[in-house]
């Protein structure tokens, strides 16, 4: 029987640093020296750029200082830069023989959230969103941590570009969180403005796993994403004569209750969905029936035709409820432009990556993880035809992590206002994983 998640966390805390490697793989496992000897003289100034870039977060299309800061970093490395595709993104590309084809994705956008770590670096920006509402802005998902494994990732390259040969593309991209940024990326040209990658590779952190590990999934790793807007007519009036009212917000709640029967009795046990209600706003007084309420849903799905039935059940539920209650039909509206597919990793990629991470950390801190109803626009790339592998990079205090497996304080997971990579070691396992990635599938094809 194969352990839990948690079974593999508590194996993982109790891990020495020094797990031994594992051979067989192309790269070269000299060059993990080459790497931990640059990260030596590099981490200072990269702990740097990291805590400028998390303490200066911007929200999705709005990250034009971090896309800047990010295009001069890969420039001062030696790339050839391009800004502003897809809005805000950033393409550095670097040529060095013939050979194959990587793209690495960092994304740089940050949330709407009020930043309580603590840390002396925390955000403390405040911003108007889209709608015009003020909202903190934090780096509650990692992506500050992201860019500079980009960053660090792109120094260590420069630095053994004499055991290469190919060509690299550093991609800063915007707007993940809203499940946009790879979208726009592609749909302003990447892909024909740009050397075509052979191979994509992208990381992210995980709070819920130890600095110094990673985790991975073979296949499907996380689900379709859907944002579907509903907005519920009614016939607005005095709170003190419903009867001549249609009240939107009664017809509202009835559909938050419908919708949970999706999932509970239309759809297949074992085949997993969530329709999860965020946001309900209706009326502007106590005494005041409005003449609408407006509801925003996230909707998860595991594959195209459950997507599609999902959904076609959303509009069915909204037009009944509103119907019942002899109200005009409601406007339910699925956000296309926010669609993020299903993230799959490659078989024969993974079981590329795979092997080598355990030669360089150790197999006890490289875990195959859950399948997750998470979402993840690094996927439009899986689409696009390109091969892909994407990877958790742990980035819990280890002794923190350990006191939360005993009981203790529980560990800060991502999009929390609590929450925060331990920078160092965090750091030093993105640059590693992703630079020795580079070297084993720069090296599979590359002349020696």
């Amino acid at each position: 029987m194969k352990p839990t998640w948690l079974g593999w966390f508590i194996m993982a805390a109790l891990t020495s640093a020094h797990a031994p490697a594992q051979e067989g793989t192309n790269a070269d496992t000299r060059h993990r020296g080459a790497i931990q000897k640059t990260l030596d003289a590099e981490t200072q100034s990269l702990l740097t750029f990291y805590k400028l870039i998390h303490a200066n977060p911007e929200l999705a299309f709005q990250e034009e200082k971090t896309a800047a800061r990010l295009a001069n970093e890969l420039r001062k490395a030696g790339f050839t830069v391009t800004e502003k595709v897809g809005i805000t993104g950033v393409v550095g590309v670097f040529k060095n023989g013939a050979g194959p084809t990587i793209l690495v994705r960092a994304d740089m956008d940050g949330l709407p959230i009020i930043e309580d770590t603590k840390l002396p670096y925390a955000s403390r920006i405040r911003v108007r969103d889209k709608d015009g509402l003020d909202v903190g802005v934090m780096h509650a998902c990692g992506h500050d941590m992201n860019v500079t494994s980009l960053v660090g990732t792109a120094r260590v390259m420069m630095k053994l570009k004499d055991c290469w040969k190919g060509t690299l593309i550093f991609i800063g991209q915007p707007a993940e969180e809203i499940g946009a940024g790879a979208r726009a990326m592609l749909e302003d040209g990447l892909l024909k403005r740009f050397p075509r990658p052979d191979f994509a590779l992208a990381l992210h952190c995980d709070g819920r796993y130890p600095a110094g590990h990673v985790n991975y999934r073979e296949g499907q790793m996380q689900a379709n994403v859907d944002s579907v807007d509903i907005v519920v007519k009614g016939k607005g009036g005095h709170g003190a004569a419903p009867h001549a009212t249609i009240d939107p917000i009664v017809i509202a709640a009835r559909i938050v209750l419908d919708l949970q029967t999706i999932v509970s009795r239309e759809r297949n046990p074992l085949e997993p969905a969530v329709v999860t209600v965020g946001s309900i706003h209706g009326g502007t007084k106590h005494n005041i029936i409005p003449d609408d309420c407006k509801m925003q849903l996230t909707v998860r799905t595991m594959n195209d035709a459950s997507r599609k039935v999902v959904l076609e059940s959303i509009a069915r539920i909204a037009r009944a409820a509103a119907m019942a209650a002899r109200a005009p039909e409601p406007i339910v509206k699925v956000r296309a432009e926010n669609f993020t597919p299903a993230l799959i990793n490659e078989k024969e990629l993974t079981h590329k990556m795979v092997p080598l991470f355990k030669n360089v950390l150790g197999s006890a801190r490289v875990h195959e993880r859950p399948m997750s109803m998470g979402g993840e626009d690094f996927s439009q790339f899986t689409r696009a035809g390109i091969r892909t592998f994407y990877w958790h990079l742990g980035s819990a205090d280890p002794k923190a992590f350990a006191e939360a497996k005993k009981g203790g304080k529980a560990l800060a997971n991502t999009h929390s206002p609590y929450y925060a990579p331990v920078p160092e070691p965090t750091l030093r396992t993105g640059v590693l994983t992703m630079s020795m990635a580079l070297l084993e599938l720069l090296n599979e094809k590359a002349p020696r």
